[in-house]
């Protein structure tokens, strides 16, 4: 079983990178099954123009040469385009018993427990790109606040494993957190494959035999621009009991 596996690709989103997204999916062999974890639009019923747009149909052409798996997230909330090539459209996804594929966001028992915080959080991040100060997601302005988000973070992990390990499962990979990590707690295999709206960009390699959390790195020595792939083989944490 052969796979390649990306999150949170928020399209519509402003800092959305769909240049490297589209030299990624253009290099993928089409042996591989091609699985994008929640996420993948940033509002579902919003207008999504050029060269946005590019995109989904990328993702549909896609469709036609191989398998391709579209996992809703929060953000997709349910919507389905209709008439999408081939995709096929889940809530959850697993490759056999090897690795259990969700976005993430119903392990989440932090932000809808603070949905008002939520709410004013982002206005006022809004009202900050406004007032002139840098352009970024959200997601890489709240991860100044580290210990929010490292319990953000856990909980997630946390019950993303305990769920796979009561089905029976030896990893899991999620979204939705923004933040990629491959970490091993109590036994089970943990895996974030972060966000396509903040650098650096990763993406998880499923082959026969090994998964890899993949960086996209541009190739310093082309002045093409084209994208390399480097391998990211370091685990950011270890827990055990």
């Amino acid at each position: 079983m052969k796979a390649v596996i990306l999150s949170d690709l928020h399209l519509g989103s402003r800092y959305f990178f769909y240049e490297q997204f589209e030299g990624l999916i253009k290099n993928i062999p089409e042996t591989y099954e091609l699985i994008l974890n929640g996420d993948i639009l940033d509002h579902p019923h919003q207008r999504i123009d050029f060269p946005h747009l590019q995109v989904l149909n990328l993702i549909q052409q896609q469709s036609r040469r191989r398998k391709v798996v579209w996992i809703t997230g929060n953000h997709d909330n349910g919507y389905i385009p209709e008439k999408f090539g081939n995709v096929h459209f889940k809530s959850v996804y697993a490759l056999e018993k090897r690795l259990l594929i969700v976005h993430g966001h119903d392990f989440d028992e932090i932000m809808p427990r603070n949905q008002a915080f939520m709410r004013v959080f982002t206005m006022l991040h809004k009202l900050r790109v406004r007032l002139g100060a840098k352009p970024v997601h959200v997601a890489k302005y709240a991860k100044r606040w580290k210990i929010f988000y490292k319990i953000l973070r856990e909980n997630v992990m946390k019950n993303a494993i305990e769920c796979a390990r009561r089905n029976g499962y030896q990893a899991v990979v999620c979204g939705h957190t923004h933040f990629p990590e491959d970490i091993v707690y109590h036994g089970i295999r943990y895996i974030n494959t972060g966000a396509w709206t903040e650098l650096p960009l990763y993406f998880l390699l499923v082959t026969d035999h090994e998964m890899t959390l993949k960086r996209i790195g541009e190739c310093a020595d082309d002045r093409s621009g084209r994208l390399c792939l480097v391998g990211s083989e370091r685990r950011l944490a270890t827990y055990s009991r």
